[in-house]
């Protein structure tokens, strides 16, 4: 299970070293693609197997999900974890998500995000103002 918040930077070649106890989990290669509220998402490839099989599910005939299957599948690349834990990251996906030269990589559960570190931040402090609100939210339907 991948969880944690880590700060990190981004090295001059656009590599960005992966935690210790994320390596371990994530192997030599990993699939890494555009994430929700602009952020990146990294995923194991099994675990990517089970998402891109999930995408392929989606209808082609409604435009909403051919978006989306767009939106994830166009923008993966595969990459490896180098020697020492880092992974390269494209100039595409850098832009996408705002990266500057302070990341944070957070695990949340089945794979990994990076954040510019303000833009989490931000994005933190939103989330937790509305904690108890999305605590509620989530009894109501049985989650907690």
């Amino acid at each position: 299970m991948l969880i944690g918040e880590y700060t990190h930077s981004i090295d001059p070649k656009k590599r960005v070293s992966l935690p210790a106890k994320f390596r371990k989990e994530v192997g030599k290669k990993v699939i890494m693609t555009h994430g929700l509220d602009n952020c990146l998402s990294i995923y194991t490839l099994k675990e990517w197997e089970k998402i891109s099989e999930k995408l392929s599910g989606l209808s082609m005939g409604q435009a909403d999900q051919r978006s989306f299957n767009r939106f994830m599948l166009a923008g993966a690349v595969e990459t490896e974890v180098d020697s020492v834990g880092r992974i390269l990251i494209p100039d595409f996906l850098k832009d996408y998500a705002k990266l500057k030269t302070k990341v944070v990589l957070t695990g949340v559960y089945n794979h990994i995000e990076i954040w510019d570190e303000k833009m989490w931040r931000i994005y933190k402090q939103k989330i937790e103002n509305q904690a108890d609100a999305l605590a509620e939210k989530l009894g109501e339907i049985g989650v907690i």
